[in-house]
């Protein structure tokens, strides 16, 4: 205060009696006060000092920024240079062409999936040199939506007059089957067991040495019960007549027979919807008819029981296989791969796909603008894959043709009249050795 109290006087001394007179007048004093003090310079150093220290803290914010600024400066050069490298790797390597889809998989359930993209891989090779060249007029349908209920009801009738011609072999071949079934049905029990059912035809051994244990026993499983049949009955042209009744007839009475059993069966047919290739070759002729087009007709596949209906449900329409306007071309390779996915789907231990038809396949529409064994070739892949990459146990009879250049297991029958004991001999065989996988 000592070096401003000299000049603190001189000013002061002008203004002394203005502020003696306004001294409870706080307003005016104060701003006389705040005059004298503006007239020596006070404030000025003061604002001075704390421009100084503004524009220092002004400097310091600067300079941090920039070296903020640098630094992102050298992170963005540094990433970029990051990615510049990664970019070349992904210039090299290729990413998108081995791209993969992530899913959560269950780890339980992994080897299973892994099975099953080899097994999906491995079928798609299949088909791979065979064409379709288009299956857009392509059918499934049921066998009650083919004709009208009266039309069915009809031929079923038909079907049962027939049956009472071969009343005598039908009653013979059912029992042979139930009997076989039933004998390998019979129940079997393991004795002297620790845990189970009570032994009670051992109680006796209680009564000579009390010290004795007891005895249980348990029945055995069943291998057979778990099974599923599909019959593939061949629906074209050439098996018009004598050989198409008795193939009805024996899907008649395999499936009430093996109902008895436990043993679910489903019946199917395959044909073609129209001869000649159908709305495929006129669609094929309107596009200049390309070379090579692949199988070339409408195919038209049949469910005349499917494995979870009943019989008594599902009888009349077998009868639908005496209709002559159903029965047309056969291309069978396609077929056996319809049938094949159905029995895959299904959760039975044992699956068995029996074949029935009168020879190779033939289908004049696509055969006349594909090589003569085009659909040939289609069959015996289809056929050597569910043979030796499937749990899928397949088997075909042949009515009058050798068929066992398609199947490992094959049967040739001269007699139509001979298809029910075959049929019969060869599901007994089946029932009784379980296939070893490959």
């Amino acid at each position: 205060m000592s070096f401003w109290s000299k000049e603190f006087e001189e000013y002061l001394s002008n203004d002394l009696n203005f502020l003696k007179k306004n001294v409870e007048d706080q307003q005016k004093y104060n701003s006389k006060f705040s005059e004298i003090l503006q007239k020596m310079h006070i404030f000025d150093n003061s604002d001075e000092n704390q421009n100084e220290d503004e524009q220092k803290e002004v400097d310091d914010q600067n300079s941090e920024n920039l070296n903020n600024e640098n630094e992102d400066s050298d992170g963005k050069q540094e990433k970029k240079e990051q990615d510049e490298n990664q970019n070349g790797l992904d210039s090299e390597y290729d990413f998108s062409e081995h791209k993969i889809d992530e899913q959560l998989v269950d780890t339980d359930s992994e080897k299973q999936s892994s099975e099953k993209i080899i097994q999906k891989m491995n079928y798609d090779a299949l088909n791979q040199d065979y064409k379709i060249f288009t299956n857009q007029y392509d059918e499934i349908s049921k066998a009650e939506n083919l004709e009208k209920k009266e039309e069915i009801l009809k031929l079923r009738k038909s079907l049962d007059q027939q049956l009472l011609t071969f009343h005598d072999l039908i009653t013979k071949l059912a029992n042979k089957l139930q009997r076989q079934l039933l004998a390998i049905q019979k129940r079997s029990w393991e004795f002297d067991l620790e845990e189970g059912l009570l032994d009670t035809s051992r109680l006796t051994r209680i009564i000579i040495d009390p010290y004795s244990s007891l005895s249980f026993k348990k029945e055995k499983d069943l291998k057979f019960k778990d099974t599923v049949v599909t019959l593939l009955i061949d629906n074209s042209g050439s098996m018009r007549g004598r050989p198409i009744t008795i193939a009805a007839i024996c899907a008649d009475i395999l499936s009430r027979t093996l109902e008895r059993c436990s043993v679910k069966v489903e019946i199917l047919g395959f044909t073609t919807k129209n001869w000649k290739g159908g709305k495929s070759r006129e669609i094929w002729n309107s596009n200049n008819k390309p070379k090579n087009p692949g199988r070339l007709n409408d195919l038209r596949h049949i469910i005349y029981k499917s494995a979870d209906t009943q019989w008594r449900m599902a009888k009349n329409n077998l009868g639908l296989m005496l209709k002559e306007g159903i029965l047309k071309e056969n291309i069978d390779g396609e077929a056996i791969n319809w049938a094949f996915s159905r029995l895959k789907k299904r959760k039975e231990e044992r699956k068995i796909l029996m074949v029935i038809s009168d020879g190779a396949p033939v289908d004049d529409s696509t055969l006349s603008v594909n090589s003569g064994d085009y659909l040939e070739k289609h069959l015996k892949r289809t056929v050597k894959y569910i043979e030796n990459r499937s749990d899928v146990e397949i088997l075909a009879i042949g009515i009058g043709h050798d068929v066992s250049r398609y199947y490992s297991k094959a049967i040739k029958i001269t007699d139509v009249q001979e298809l029910g004991d075959v049929m019969i001999d060869q599901l007994s065989f089946l029932f009784s050795n379980k296939r070893k996988l490959n």
